[in-house]
Order: structure tokens, then C-alpha cells, then sequence
């Protein structure tokens, strides 16, 4: 997945917003929560992280492609980066980015959630 095609799919998850920041990496909030980066790559391969559930993270983790994500894993949060191939199919990564704006989105707060329109 380009970073194109990533900004393009992040922008079409309810109530989103983009910003550039650390180093230039793409960041997708929900509520002011960050769901997804794309960056930190080796410039080779685009470098997409996202939250995941505790199952989820024990699943892909060792998977090829795949890593907890730096930073994130190292204070024990739930983050999975595709770094490399052959990493996840476009439209599988799609699902996990949609899982993990569905998962940033549950920790907000009732008031927060109702007034962007998520409806959990």
C-alpha cells in the first residue's frame, strides 16, 4: 500500500484528521487519538502502524513483514508496523486500519463519541 492509497483509506473512516508530524509520517487521528501512522519506514517499503487487540497483536506480531511497533511495544501498548514484505495484503491491511479506528474510537469519551457521530 502506497501512502497515497493509505491517506486516501484513512480519510474515508468516520470523523478522522490528518496531520504531518514526527518526522514527517503521516498521522490519522479519531477525537484527537492516533489510529494509524504511515512513516518510519526504511524509505524501501512504506512503514504503515496501527493499534490492534490483544489477539490480534499476539497473531501478527512474528509474522514476515510485521513487527510490534517500535516505540509503542516497548511501553507496552498493542501497535503492530508493516515494515516490510511481504507484510499484509492491501485489502487485509485495510481491515486492521478499520479495527483500529474502531478500537482508538471505544476509548473516547460517550460525549466525545456522540458529538463526532460515532455511533459505537
Amino acid at each position: 500500500m502506497t501512502y497515497e492509497d493509505f491517506n486516501q483509506y484513512c480519510q474515508s473512516l468516520p470523523s478522522t484528521t490528518y496531520v504531518i508530524q514526527w518526522g514527517g509520517s503521516h498521522v490519522w487521528k479519531v477525537g484527537g487519538k492516533v489510529f494509524a501512522i504511515g512513516g518510519w519506514g526504511d524509505g524501501k517499503y512504506s512503514g504503515i502502524t496501527f493499534k490492534v487487540s490483544e489477539i490480534t497483536y499476539e497473531i501478527l506480531r512474528d509474522k514476515p513483514g510485521l513487527r510490534p511497533a517500535p516505540y509503542f511495544a516497548s511501553r507496552g501498548m498493542k501497535w503492530i508496523q508493516q515494515y516490510n514484505k511481504p507484510g499484509l495484503p492491501d485489502k487485509r491491511l485495510k481491515e486492521y486500519l478499520q479495527d483500529s479506528h474502531h478500537i482508538v474510537s471505544l476509548g473516547l469519551t460517550k460525549k466525545l463519541q456522540k458529538a463526532l457521530g460515532l455511533i459505537q
